[in-house]
C-alpha cells in the first residue's frame, strides 16, 4: 500500500515505537498535568514539529552529515542532556499548587517550544528514522513513498499522543483532590526527565573517550 513494503510490519513497528516512553512523552504528559487539554495538545504539536524536522533530515540525509562531523552529534546530545535536566527540575521545584495568571496563548506556546526542543536536541530520532526507513522502500522509491512514509508516522503519533492527552487529562481531574498525588506525579516526571538527560549525557561522554 502506498508502495510501502511489508505495509502490515510497518505499521507495528511505528505503533510499537509510539509505545516506548521516551522524554516526549513525559513533556506531554508534564503539560498536560500543568495545563489540561490544551497544554498537552500544545506539546504534542512541539513533538510532531520535532519529529517532522528529524524525518525530514533523515530523508535529505542529515545523518551522513552527522558521520561526517560526529561532534556535531555530541554537540547535540549534550544541549539534549543539558534541557532534560533543566525541565526536570523546574518540575522538580515548582510547586504543584502554584497558580498562574499567564494567558491560555502563552502557556500554549510555552508547552509547544519546550516540547520542540526536547525533540530537536535528541539527535537518536533521526538517526532511528534513517536506519527504520529503509527497511520499507525499494531503492527506487519516488518522492510519493517518502511522502507516505512521513505522514503515516506523523497521523499516528498524533492519534497516539492525543489518546494520552486526554487519558492524562481524565486522570489528572480525578485525582484533582488528592494534592499529594498531583505532587508525587510531577516529581515523578522531573525526575524521569532528568534520568533521561543524565542517560544521553553519558552516552555522550562514552562516545568521546
Amino acid at each position: 500500500m502506498f508502495d510501502i513494503q511489508h505495509y502490515a510490519s510497518f505499521i507495528t513497528a511505528v505503533l510499537i515505537f509510539q509505545l516506548i516512553p521516551g522524554p516526549g512523552t513525559f513533556a506531554i504528559l508534564a503539560a498536560t498535568g500543568r495545563h489540561g487539554v490544551p497544554g498537552g495538545m500544545a506539546a504534542v504539536a512541539g513533538t510532531l514539529a520535532g519529529d517532522a524536522v528529524w524525518m525530514l533530515g533523515a530523508v535529505l540525509g542529515l545523518a551522513a552529515l552527522l558521520q561526517i562531523h560526529p561532534e556535531v552529534f555530541r554537540m547535540l546530545q549534550t544541549l539534549g542532556a543539558v534541557y532534560l535536566c533543566w525541565i526536570g527540575w523546574q518540575l522538580l521545584r515548582k510547586p504543584a499548587t502554584a497558580a498562574t495568571a499567564q494567558s491560555a496563548a502563552h502557556l500554549g506556546w510555552g508547552s509547544f517550544r519546550r516540547a520542540l526542543v526536547i525533540c530537536l536536541t535528541n539527535p537518536k530520532a533521526m538517526l532511528f528514522f534513517v536506519a527504520f526507513f529503509p527497511l520499507f522502500i525499494r531503492a527506487e522509491a519516488s518522492v510519493v513513498t517518502l511522502a507516505a512514509l512521513l505522514l503515516h508516522v506523523s497521523l499516528i503519533s498524533l492519534l497516539y499522543q492525543s489518546i494520552l492527552v486526554f487519558a492524562g487529562h481524565w486522570a489528572a481531574q480525578r485525582l484533582a483532590r488528592l494534592p499529594w498525588v498531583q505532587i508525587l506525579a510531577r516529581r515523578m516526571a522531573g525526575l524521569a526527565l532528568i534520568g533521561f538527560g543524565v542517560r544521553l549525557a553519558f552516552e555522550e561522554v562514552s562516545q568521546s573517550n
